[in-house]
């Protein structure tokens, strides 16, 4: 992701369009603890009231669990439900899903994905109904996460030949993958930014049919509070944008780009 402070986020870079994107997920999080009174019986009215488009709704209770440690004994997990905490819609298309809850506001866009502005756009919609009724003041966190899919070939077993850099076994024991699983986690010198970036493999029931998926979930966010400030918060979601480009291209090769054109 750069070296030390030469690293620089220059928004006027382009990266390749990709006519059918390997997106499976697309989610856009902004942790922020609420301010106005949140009850059930006054927030779901209101939620469901300001948006019909999201007929599909569930209510989320907070769990907390209370581990007890016995001697010579493994311990023991209790759940506790601390009532309810929020609600998640989903649109009547079912490719949109958004939680309103006590701590955090977080919007999915699923399979198809269709393009950053439309996900923006209706990510700002629901976050501007959210801050209408919750009235946060501060983001703890801002993240923006996508999950991408490489499909593989039946058969073909070298994903190596799809990420950058490829995973490698020891010297010496020069033997086939069964899976792997690598995350990374960077920082962006000069700025409020975090990446993780996990790799693993996604088996099919019937291999013959289908091949092994390869999943590259990029996040970008942010390591500091900031207050809340629309076009700070626009801000920020662009550079995170570019730099969750940078971070998908920079991580497969020219043979899985091949795959999307």
């Amino acid at each position: 992701m750069g070296t030390g402070s030469q690293f620089k986020i220059d928004l006027s870079r382009t990266f390749p369009h990709l006519a059918n994107a390997p997106i499976v997920e697309a989610v856009i999080e902004i942790r922020a603890r609420v301010e106005a009174v949140w009850e059930e019986s006054e927030i779901v009215p209101r939620l469901k009231s300001k948006l019909p488009d999201y007929p599909d709704t569930h209510s989320i209770n907070a769990v907390t669990q209370q581990f007890t440690f016995e001697t010579a004994a493994a311990p023991k997990i209790g759940t506790h439900e601390m009532g309810w905490d929020g609600l998640r819609m989903r649109s009547a298309d079912t490719h949109h899903v958004v939680q309103f809850t006590r701590d955090s506001f977080l919007f999915s866009r699923l399979q198809p994905y269709e393009s950053w502005e439309h996900l923006e756009n209706e990510a700002m919609r629901l976050w501007e109904i959210h801050s209408e009724v919750a009235k946060p003041r501060e983001i703890q966190r801002l993240g923006v996460r996508f999950i991408n899919r490489i499909p593989m070939p039946p058969k073909e077993t070298r994903f190596e030949d799809y990420i950058e850099p490829h995973a490698q076994t020891p010297r010496e024991l020069d033997l086939p993958f069964l899976n792997f699983l690598h995350k990374e986690t960077f920082v962006v010198p000069g700025s409020v930014y975090g990446i993780n970036i996990t790799k693993t493999l996604q088996f099919p029931q019937n291999r013959l049919v289908e091949g092994v998926g390869i999943l590259i979930d990029v996040d970008v966010f942010t390591v500091v509070p900031f207050i809340l400030d629309e076009n700070g918060l626009k801000g920020r979601l662009k550079e995170m944008r570019w730099l969750k480009n940078k971070s998908f291209f920079g991580s497969i090769t020219a043979k899985a780009l091949e795959v999307f054109r």
